[in-house]
């Protein structure tokens, strides 16, 4: 019979901080998403540990309740149940200014969340081969021979043109034109608008103060301080900002006859201007202010600074507050060369990995050695998230513990001066990050190293001398599910040994490697996902369709022997309300294996800025003893992709 979520809904509603507490509410295809009035109201360990809640996420000013593939029925029973009105099965419009945004941290955290998150791997390679390049010159390799240049300018072209990304990605955050955001971080890294070297200035500005500054130039009279942005963050995230603002108002004031041509043209001609004049010199002394702030801090006692940047940056991580650091890196690295900031961070993940190992080989459950080897595994490469939220969180002493341990050698960190000079990749391809291109400070990448392993045998001794806490007790894995008809329970239905096919054509991508916490760590459950090179989903299973999402971005199946499957198209495209996606079946239907789901337009998607990775997640991996993945690199549609194993 169909369950009812009556006791869940109300129950959650409790938890969160009651009726009152919540000012809007809306759902996607995993997540209740509450906006709450006070936070603190909210009651997240009672509700992580609930039966019926995968985990909570907070981030972007919204608490998510993570439910899983019956998260419709929950949202409809907690309408039903409460005097809750909610704005149904989409993401709340970050343009309506009737609903709360939260505090002012929660938005400056979701801002640079944004900005930054889609271009991570690429600033992370970049600085990898920056590393390369200052390798090299660390063993003799002239800065004028071809093979140097090459590599520096492979890596360092990005950091150089950073502002031209940030622009990109800050109009995707306030809905403008990306175009005309590149249009202005074009000319705030014009080249002939720098200070000249060889000219007499006409005037000096604040003469005397820490912002003085020699004018070479006016714009109608107004003296000009011309500056260099390359490299730089805040300014060109603010002058994006401006420039949407303008042109949302020449949009509503021109007519559509001459929009195409003229709303560029005034919005660049307002925006350009005050950008050069005003934005970029405040916003620059701002960002220098706060980053001489911190150094100061630092420099004061780099040894404690730096300890408690790394004690708590696993909780900073889990919450996103990291994101607050990031700006103040990319000045540091614009303005002096090197960042102070983060490197007393770098320790953490190899603590971390160090409790896990020493969890993995004390356990005596052989679930917490099966999630905890891969975890382990990509964890030396800097991915700790499957460790946090599979092992040593649940747990609470492993995960304190890492924190303690990183700490220590975050304060080692300090202790031995470690800085980088780019950002760069996670785990021991960080390593490259701090090469000292100049090649004047030669022991700081073997400071690093020291800093790495000390953390890492740190939190293993640590943990080897505390008691390992159980984290599934005595709980037999269920292998037997309720069917349901109409509404009466018919004889349970006995999960076998099953092969998914694959749904897309593409490319295999880790679910590790997933640009959302809740799939990455295997909180919804384990798979695997493809990066689509072909707008087509077809059915990896014979079953029938158990939900789909009125967005049409996600299916949920359930397989004629029992596993349940979700196939989620993109990160984040329930903002898309259903636009580039066509489904061909209707929920309730039976499909056969290769039999077409949904069709889906996935350059235009890319287009609006959103990730095309596709997870397919079987939701119900509890009652498997194990999910192998059968496939990598390039996949077609057809081809065998997981392996559902009970015995």
């Amino acid at each position: 019979m169909a369950k009812n979520y009556d006791d869940l809904a109300k129950d959650i509603v409790a938890h969160v901080g009651g009726e009152e507490n919540v000012a809007n509410l809306v759902h996607c295809i995993t997540r209740l998403r509450f906006t709450l009035r006070d936070e603190s109201k909210a009651d997240t360990d009672y509700l992580m540990n609930h039966d019926g809640v995968v985990t909570v996420v907070k981030a972007g000013g919204q608490y998510q309740v993570v439910i899983g593939n019956h998260v419709s029925d929950v949202y409809a029973a907690v309408l039903k149940t409460s005097n809750i009105k909610g704005s149904g099965s989409i993401d709340v419009d970050e343009g309506d200014e009737d609903l709360p945004k939260g505090s002012l941290l929660d938005r400056f955290i979701a801002l640079m969340s944004g900005l930054f998150q889609p271009i991570l791997g690429v600033l992370s390679g970049a600085g990898i081969l920056k590393g390369l390049a200052a390798l090299l010159v660390a063993m003799g390799v002239e800065k004028t021979t071809g093979i140097y240049l090459i590599i520096q300018a492979a890596g360092d072209g990005f950091f150089q043109f950073l502002p031209m990304a940030l622009a990109f990605t800050a109009a995707r955050k306030f809905k403008s034109s990306e175009f005309i955001a590149l249009a202005v971080a074009g000319a705030m890294l014009y080249p002939s608008l720098v200070n000249p070297a060889d000219v007499e200035p006409l005037m000096t500005l604040f003469k005397g103060t820490i912002f003085e500054s020699n004018v070479f130039m006016t714009f109608l009279g107004v003296p000009v301080i011309l500056q260099s942005y390359y490299s730089t963050v805040v300014p060109i995230i603010v002058a994006v900002w401006f420039a949407s603002k303008v042109e949302k108002f020449f949009k509503n004031i021109i007519p559509d006859v001459v929009k195409l041509a003229l709303v560029p043209a005034f919005t660049l001609l307002i925006s350009v201007p005050i950008s050069i004049l005003l934005i970029g010199p405040i916003s620059s002394w701002a960002a220098d202010t706060v980053g001489g702030v911190i150094a100061t801090v630092i420099g004061y006692n780099s040894v404690i600074a730096y300890a408690l940047v790394g004690g708590f940056w696993q909780v900073l991580v889990m919450f996103g507050l990291h994101w607050g650091l990031i700006p103040i890196a990319y000045q540091n690295y614009q303005s002096i060369g090197f960042d102070t900031v983060l490197p007393g961070s770098f320790g953490a993940s190899f603590a971390q990995i160090g409790v896990l190992l020493a969890v993995i080989l004390k356990t005596k459950e052989a679930k917490v050695k099966q999630i905890g080897w891969p975890a382990f595994a990509t964890g030396i490469f800097g991915i700790t998230e499957p460790a946090i939220y599979g092992v040593t969180l649940p747990m609470k002493i492993p995960f304190i513990i890492s924190c303690v341990a990183a700490m220590i050698a975050g304060g080692l960190a300090g202790l031995l001066k470690l800085v980088s000079y780019t950002s760069g990749g996670l785990g021991i391809f960080k390593y490259p990050t701090f090469l000292d291109p100049a090649g004047v400070n030669t022991m700081n990448m073997w400071h690093g190293v020291i800093v790495s392993v000390f953390a890492f045998i740190l939190g293993f001794v640590l943990m080897m001398f505390v008691k390992v806490p159980t984290l599934y007790g005595n709980k037999e894995q269920a292998v037997v599910q309720e069917t349901k008809e109409d509404d009466h329970v018919v004889e349970p239905t006995v999960i076998s040994n099953q092969i998914l096919q694959s749904p897309l054509k593409g490319q295999v991508v880790a679910l590790t490697d997933v640009p959302d916490p809740v799939f990455a760590t295997g909180a919804m459950g384990q798979g695997v996902a493809i990066a689509p090179t072909e707008g087509k989903v077809v059915s990896p299973i014979s079953g029938r369709v158990k939900l789909l999402f009125p967005t049409k971005h996600a299916i949920g199946l359930e397989t004629d022997a029992g596993a349940e499957v979700l196939i989620h198209i993109g990160m984040d495209t329930v903002n898309l309300e259903g636009k580039h996606f066509t489904a061909h079946v209707s929920e309730g239907d039976q499909v056969t294996v290769g039999q077409r789901l949904i069709s889906f337009d996935f350059e235009a998607i890319s287009r609006e800025g959103y990730s095309v990775v596709t997870p397919i997640i079987v939701t119900n991996s509890k009652d498997f003893v194990s999910i192998e993945n059968l496939a990598s690199g390039d996949i077609d549609q057809g081809d065998d992709l997981l392996a559902l194993v009970v015995n």
